[in-house]
């Protein structure tokens, strides 16, 4: 057997985007802060830690991890503290508040998802990711924000050329991108975006309107002011990539754990009222967004036993605090009959994901709908279920198939 730290020291970002289950389980066991050197930066892998940093916004402030800098450019949420992450929040969250989201959510979700549903029941099978989960949840934002004369196809297109450059994180010795290229994908689904948006801004500065960016624009700004694009971009890409995909990955995931009881399944078919405690353990079982919140320590700190120099970068992977042995019974299982115990999907403290009841009430219309209209859905087993991912982690596909 290997050391711990060679272990560490040869891991890959593509071992990670296929199967980080093995070496996040190492690593909670044998070293729960570890630094990776592939990724440059310490991991922390432990729900305990990973609570007590994400609530810690004083001696944690957070950052953004190296590639998520070049794929969002500064002044995005995710690398704001303080009075300047404030304001932004006071920015995007009008929108997302459960009391606003239920005005809209059913009108937004329940007409598209039905017409994407009567295209595809007569088929009697599909990969549902990309015939279903991905759509809704791409349309639901996309027309939330102001988008909605863009194709559900070019959606999906941006966020996941925007995933290809943020998961670009691996680095050399010399802590330089260890793959420069893997950016191109992310620098033209914004040159795309910005230059589809830019005429939208240009008309919502003079006619506001109900959309979420020229909420965006105008809302808590002096009179005759709107805010700037440098504001704007960089917080479209964070909600373009991250709040656009993981309603997705999350219902497809759901359904994947679901086929893995098919008593429970039967169950929610049943009674829909139950959809909500299965997308819960949906995202325990396989947390949408596995890691992707960095902190940087304040000061000199000891964590976890290992004591990090002033400045040190943390990545702390949900994911991986989802599955710890220490606060789960069999946590590899899905299974919607255990404890009701919080988790670490939506993170913590300041920095707690802004649309989490959002998405959550995307997920739960969106599969309210899908087993309404097909009630006798399965998986298709001549197909693998094929979870990818690291800095984001779904089904890429998941085959399913019913009677017509």
């Amino acid at each position: 057997m290997t050391s711990t730290q060679s272990f560490i020291d040869e891991i890959t970002i593509e071992e990670l985007e296929t199967d980080p289950y093995p070496f996040y389980e190492r690593l909670r066991k044998e070293a729960p802060v570890a630094f990776v050197p592939a990724l440059g930066m310490y991991i922390v892998s432990t729900k305990e830690l990973c609570a007590d940093i994400a609530k810690d916004a004083e001696n944690w402030p957070a950052v953004i991890s190296a590639a998520g800098g070049r794929t969002f450019g500064p002044g995005a949420l995710l690398n704001t503290n303080g009075d300047e992450h404030r304001k932004l929040r006071d920015m995007v969250e009008p929108h997302l508040q459960p009391s606003a989201v239920d005005k809209y959510i059913d009108n937004l979700v329940r007409p598209f998802a039905r017409q994407r549903l009567a295209e595809i029941e007569n088929d009697g099978n599909a990969d549902i990711v990309a015939a279903y989960c991905e759509p809704v949840s791409v349309r639901a934002l996309g027309d939330l924000l102001g988008l909605d004369d863009v194709s559900t196809d070019k959606l999906r297109e941006w966020f996941h050329k925007l995933s290809v450059s943020f998961t670009n994180a691996a680095v050399d010795e010399n802590g330089e991108f260890a793959n420069p290229d893997g950016f191109i994908p992310g620098d033209e689904a914004k040159a795309e975006i910005i230059a589809h948006v830019d005429p939208k801004i240009d008309k919502w500065i003079k006619e506001p309107d109900h959309t979420a960016i020229s909420h965006w624009l105008h809302d808590g700004m002096p009179e005759g002011q709107t805010r700037s694009r440098d504001v704007i971009y960089p917080n479209l890409y964070v909600f373009l990539l991250g709040a656009m995909q993981e309603p997705g990955h999350a219902m497809a995931t759901t359904l994947a754990g679901l086929f893995t009881k098919p008593e429970q399944l039967e169950r929610v078919v049943d009674d829909p009222a139950s959809i909500p405690r299965a997308v819960s353990e949906g995202m325990r079982w396989v947390a949408p967004i596995w890691s992707a919140v960095v902190k940087r320590a304040a000061h000199e700190v000891e964590v976890g036993g290992v004591t990090l120099p002033e400045g040190s970068i943390v990545m702390l992977s949900y994911g991986s605090a989802n599955q710890d042995e220490n606060a789960y019974n069999a946590p590899t299982e899905f299974d919607i009959d255990r404890a009701l115990l919080p988790n670490m999907t939506f993170g913590g403290g300041k920095h707690a994901c802004a649309g989490t009841y959002f998405a959550n009430s995307v997920i739960r219309i969106g599969l309210e709908e899908l087993l309404e209209s097909i009630p006798n859905l399965e998986r298709d087993e001549a197909h693998e279920v094929d979870f990818w991912g690291w800095g984001f982690r779904g089904p890429k596909q998941l085959f399913v198939k019913w009677e017509v």
